[in-house]
Protein backbone atom coordinates (compact mmCIF):
# COMPACT_ATOMS: atom_id res chain seq x y z
CA UNK A 1 0.00 0.00 0.00
CA UNK A 2 1.67 3.27 -0.89
CA UNK A 3 2.31 5.45 2.06
CA UNK A 4 0.20 8.34 1.09
CA UNK A 5 -2.51 5.93 1.56
CA UNK A 6 -1.68 4.02 4.82
CA UNK A 7 -1.78 7.29 6.20
CA UNK A 8 -5.35 7.82 5.63
CA UNK A 9 -6.92 6.88 9.05
CA UNK A 10 -10.94 7.51 9.68
CA UNK A 11 -12.68 7.42 13.41
CA UNK A 12 -16.44 6.41 12.90
CA UNK A 13 -16.79 6.97 16.49
CA UNK A 14 -16.19 10.83 15.86
CA UNK A 15 -19.44 13.25 14.85
CA UNK A 16 -17.80 14.59 12.12
CA UNK A 17 -19.21 12.27 8.76
CA UNK A 18 -16.61 10.08 7.42
CA UNK A 19 -16.86 11.62 3.86
CA UNK A 20 -16.23 14.87 5.35
CA UNK A 21 -13.37 13.39 7.70
CA UNK A 22 -11.63 11.63 4.59
CA UNK A 23 -12.15 14.94 2.40
CA UNK A 24 -10.03 16.68 4.77
CA UNK A 25 -7.15 13.83 4.96
CA UNK A 26 -7.12 14.36 1.70
CA UNK A 27 -7.02 17.66 1.28
CA UNK A 28 -3.94 18.01 3.86
CA UNK A 29 -2.44 15.45 1.61
CA UNK A 30 -2.38 17.13 -1.65
CA UNK A 31 -1.11 19.93 0.01
CA UNK A 32 1.60 18.56 1.88
CA UNK A 33 2.67 16.83 -1.67
CA UNK A 34 2.17 13.15 -1.07
CA UNK A 35 0.20 13.63 -4.13
CA UNK A 36 1.33 15.88 -7.68
CA UNK A 37 -0.36 17.79 -10.04
CA UNK A 38 -0.89 15.00 -12.82
CA UNK A 39 -0.72 12.08 -10.42
CA UNK A 40 -3.65 9.73 -10.08
CA UNK A 41 -5.30 9.76 -7.05
CA UNK A 42 -6.74 6.22 -5.46
CA UNK A 43 -10.17 5.05 -6.97
CA UNK A 44 -12.98 5.44 -5.48
CA UNK A 45 -13.42 1.60 -5.63
CA UNK A 46 -9.63 1.24 -3.87
CA UNK A 47 -10.25 3.89 -1.61
CA UNK A 48 -13.56 2.31 0.02
CA UNK A 49 -11.80 -1.28 0.09
CA UNK A 50 -8.67 -0.14 2.12
CA UNK A 51 -10.50 2.50 4.65
CA UNK A 52 -12.87 -0.36 4.99
CA UNK A 53 -16.20 2.26 4.38
CA UNK A 54 -19.09 2.57 1.31
CA UNK A 55 -18.16 3.58 -2.30
CA UNK A 56 -20.69 6.24 -1.58
CA UNK A 57 -19.02 7.38 1.12
CA UNK A 58 -15.72 7.58 -1.03
CA UNK A 59 -17.35 9.07 -3.88
CA UNK A 60 -18.69 12.14 -1.82
CA UNK A 61 -15.07 12.86 -0.58
CA UNK A 62 -13.71 12.98 -3.84
CA UNK A 63 -17.13 15.33 -5.24
CA UNK A 64 -15.40 17.76 -2.17
CA UNK A 65 -12.13 18.16 -3.90
CA UNK A 66 -13.51 18.26 -7.48
CA UNK A 67 -15.23 21.02 -6.33
CA UNK A 68 -12.17 22.70 -4.67
CA UNK A 69 -10.80 22.29 -7.74
CA UNK A 70 -8.06 19.83 -6.78
CA UNK A 71 -8.82 16.76 -8.87
CA UNK A 72 -10.31 16.45 -12.41
CA UNK A 73 -12.09 13.56 -13.10
CA UNK A 74 -11.46 11.92 -16.74
CA UNK A 75 -13.55 9.60 -17.85
CA UNK A 76 -12.16 5.88 -18.63
CA UNK A 77 -8.93 7.27 -17.04
CA UNK A 78 -9.40 8.26 -13.28
CA UNK A 79 -9.20 10.89 -11.16
CA UNK A 80 -6.24 13.21 -11.26
CA UNK A 81 -4.65 16.12 -9.02
CA UNK A 82 -5.16 19.51 -10.58
CA UNK A 83 -2.22 21.59 -11.17
CA UNK A 84 -2.26 24.28 -8.71
CA UNK A 85 -1.00 28.15 -8.59
CA UNK A 86 0.31 29.83 -5.59
CA UNK A 87 1.23 32.98 -6.40
CA UNK A 88 2.56 35.36 -4.10
CA UNK A 89 1.52 39.24 -4.49
CA UNK A 90 4.43 40.46 -2.27
CA UNK A 91 7.11 39.09 -5.33
CA UNK A 92 7.50 40.49 -9.08
CA UNK A 93 7.66 36.76 -10.91
CA UNK A 94 6.82 35.99 -13.93
CA UNK A 95 4.04 33.32 -15.11
CA UNK A 96 6.67 31.35 -16.73
CA UNK A 97 9.19 31.64 -13.35
CA UNK A 98 6.12 30.34 -11.24
CA UNK A 99 5.34 27.17 -13.14
CA UNK A 100 9.08 26.48 -13.59
CA UNK A 101 9.28 26.62 -9.50
CA UNK A 102 6.43 24.72 -8.95
CA UNK A 103 7.30 21.86 -10.97
CA UNK A 104 4.72 22.23 -13.60
CA UNK A 105 5.51 22.81 -17.61
CA UNK A 106 4.91 25.79 -18.57
CA UNK A 107 3.53 26.85 -22.13
CA UNK A 108 1.76 29.70 -24.25
CA UNK A 109 -0.75 29.55 -27.04
CA UNK A 110 -0.67 33.25 -28.67
CA UNK A 111 -3.86 34.46 -29.86
CA UNK A 112 -2.35 37.64 -30.99
CA UNK A 113 0.57 39.67 -31.28
CA UNK A 114 0.17 42.93 -33.15
CA UNK A 115 0.74 46.46 -33.16
CA UNK A 116 -2.44 48.70 -32.37
CA UNK A 117 -3.02 51.97 -30.45
CA UNK A 118 -4.03 52.56 -27.12
CA UNK A 119 -6.98 53.31 -25.45
CA UNK A 120 -7.76 55.66 -23.16
CA UNK A 121 -6.84 54.31 -19.93
CA UNK A 122 -4.52 52.56 -20.97
CA UNK A 123 -2.70 55.74 -22.37
CA UNK A 124 -2.85 57.56 -18.72
CA UNK A 125 -1.58 54.35 -16.88
CA UNK A 126 1.22 54.47 -19.79
CA UNK A 127 1.63 58.15 -19.92
CA UNK A 128 1.29 57.53 -23.33
CA UNK A 129 -0.62 60.39 -25.93
CA UNK A 130 -3.42 59.21 -28.32
CA UNK A 131 -1.25 58.85 -31.04
CA UNK A 132 1.16 56.75 -29.33
CA UNK A 133 1.73 53.36 -30.82
CA UNK A 134 1.61 49.99 -28.95
CA UNK A 135 2.59 46.20 -28.86
CA UNK A 136 -0.69 44.19 -28.17
CA UNK A 137 0.08 40.34 -26.93
CA UNK A 138 -2.45 38.32 -26.42
CA UNK A 139 -2.81 34.36 -25.36
CA UNK A 140 -3.42 31.55 -23.33
CA UNK A 141 -1.41 30.55 -20.50
CA UNK A 142 -0.84 26.85 -19.69
CA UNK A 143 0.58 24.61 -17.29
CA UNK A 144 0.86 20.97 -18.45
CA UNK A 145 -1.38 21.26 -21.29
CA UNK A 146 -4.27 22.89 -19.52
CA UNK A 147 -5.73 26.37 -19.72
CA UNK A 148 -5.54 28.07 -16.27
CA UNK A 149 -5.26 31.88 -17.60
CA UNK A 150 -6.41 34.22 -20.31
CA UNK A 151 -3.46 37.21 -20.66
CA UNK A 152 -3.29 40.62 -22.20
CA UNK A 153 -0.53 42.74 -22.35
CA UNK A 154 -0.16 46.61 -23.65
CA UNK A 155 3.45 47.86 -23.99
CA UNK A 156 4.97 51.00 -25.52
CA UNK A 157 6.83 50.64 -28.89
CA UNK A 158 9.56 51.74 -27.38
CA UNK A 159 9.98 48.78 -24.99
CA UNK A 160 8.64 46.14 -27.69
CA UNK A 161 8.69 47.06 -31.17
CA UNK A 162 8.19 43.96 -33.00
CA UNK A 163 5.69 41.91 -30.85
CA UNK A 164 6.61 38.40 -32.70
CA UNK A 165 9.84 38.99 -31.66
CA UNK A 166 8.57 37.68 -28.23
CA UNK A 167 8.22 34.46 -28.37
CA UNK A 168 7.97 32.63 -25.09
CA UNK A 169 8.27 34.63 -21.61
CA UNK A 170 7.75 38.59 -21.87
CA UNK A 171 9.94 38.93 -18.62
CA UNK A 172 12.89 37.22 -20.02
CA UNK A 173 12.33 39.04 -23.52
CA UNK A 174 12.38 42.57 -21.55
CA UNK A 175 15.66 41.36 -19.82
CA UNK A 176 17.26 40.25 -23.38
CA UNK A 177 16.64 44.05 -24.34
CA UNK A 178 18.02 45.46 -21.01
CA UNK A 179 14.30 46.87 -20.19
CA UNK A 180 13.56 44.40 -17.25
CA UNK A 181 10.61 45.25 -15.37
CA UNK A 182 11.91 45.82 -11.74
CA UNK A 183 8.69 46.57 -9.61
CA UNK A 184 4.84 46.52 -10.15
CA UNK A 185 1.96 47.72 -9.06
CA UNK A 186 -0.51 44.69 -9.12
CA UNK A 187 -4.82 45.05 -8.20
CA UNK A 188 -6.36 41.85 -8.31
CA UNK A 189 -10.19 41.88 -8.69
CA UNK A 190 -13.07 39.24 -9.45
CA UNK A 191 -15.41 39.01 -13.20
CA UNK A 192 -17.78 36.83 -14.48
CA UNK A 193 -16.56 35.07 -17.96
CA UNK A 194 -18.30 36.63 -20.89
CA UNK A 195 -19.28 33.94 -23.30
CA UNK A 196 -15.89 34.95 -25.18
CA UNK A 197 -13.81 34.91 -22.72
CA UNK A 198 -15.35 31.90 -21.11
CA UNK A 199 -14.57 30.13 -24.63
CA UNK A 200 -11.18 30.92 -24.35
CA UNK A 201 -10.51 29.67 -20.41
CA UNK A 202 -12.43 26.80 -20.93
CA UNK A 203 -15.11 27.10 -18.74
CA UNK A 204 -18.79 27.61 -18.00
CA UNK A 205 -20.30 30.89 -19.51
CA UNK A 206 -20.72 33.54 -16.10
CA UNK A 207 -17.87 31.53 -14.41
CA UNK A 208 -15.84 33.71 -11.76
CA UNK A 209 -12.77 34.51 -12.99
CA UNK A 210 -9.93 36.46 -10.94
CA UNK A 211 -8.57 39.22 -12.54
CA UNK A 212 -5.04 40.44 -12.35
CA UNK A 213 -4.23 43.68 -13.50
CA UNK A 214 -0.37 44.59 -13.17
CA UNK A 215 1.41 47.81 -14.18
CA UNK A 216 5.45 47.22 -14.32
CA UNK A 217 8.09 49.68 -14.36
CA UNK A 218 11.33 50.25 -15.89
CA UNK A 219 14.42 51.09 -13.88
CA UNK A 220 13.87 54.73 -14.69
CA UNK A 221 10.72 55.03 -13.47
CA UNK A 222 8.78 54.61 -16.78
CA UNK A 223 5.63 52.69 -16.78
CA UNK A 224 6.37 49.63 -19.39
CA UNK A 225 3.71 47.03 -19.39
CA UNK A 226 -0.09 46.83 -18.20
CA UNK A 227 -0.89 43.34 -18.28
CA UNK A 228 -4.19 42.16 -17.27
CA UNK A 229 -4.60 38.43 -16.85
CA UNK A 230 -8.09 36.46 -16.40
CA UNK A 231 -7.16 33.33 -14.01
CA UNK A 232 -9.30 30.01 -13.68
CA UNK A 233 -10.16 30.56 -10.01
CA UNK A 234 -9.73 26.22 -9.74
CA UNK A 235 -6.27 26.24 -10.45
CA UNK A 236 -5.02 29.67 -9.74
CA UNK A 237 -4.65 31.28 -5.59
CA UNK A 238 -2.94 34.51 -4.36
CA UNK A 239 -0.94 34.56 -1.11
CA UNK A 240 0.23 37.27 1.09
CA UNK A 241 2.57 36.77 4.33
CA UNK A 242 1.77 38.68 7.06
CA UNK A 243 4.58 39.81 9.31
CA UNK A 244 4.52 41.52 12.65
Amino acid sequence: MPSSLSRLQLDASRATPLYRQLAQQLIEAIESGDWEAGEALPSERVLAETLDISRITARKALDRLVALGLIQRSRGSGTFIAPRLNQSLTRLTSFTELLVQRGHRPSSRWLERRLGVPTAEEGLRLGLTADSRVARLKRLRLADDVVVAVEESCLPLSVVADPQAVEHSLYRYLESQGTPVVRALQHVSACNADAELAALAEVAESQALLVMTRLGYLADGRAAELTVTYCRTDYYDFMVELTQ
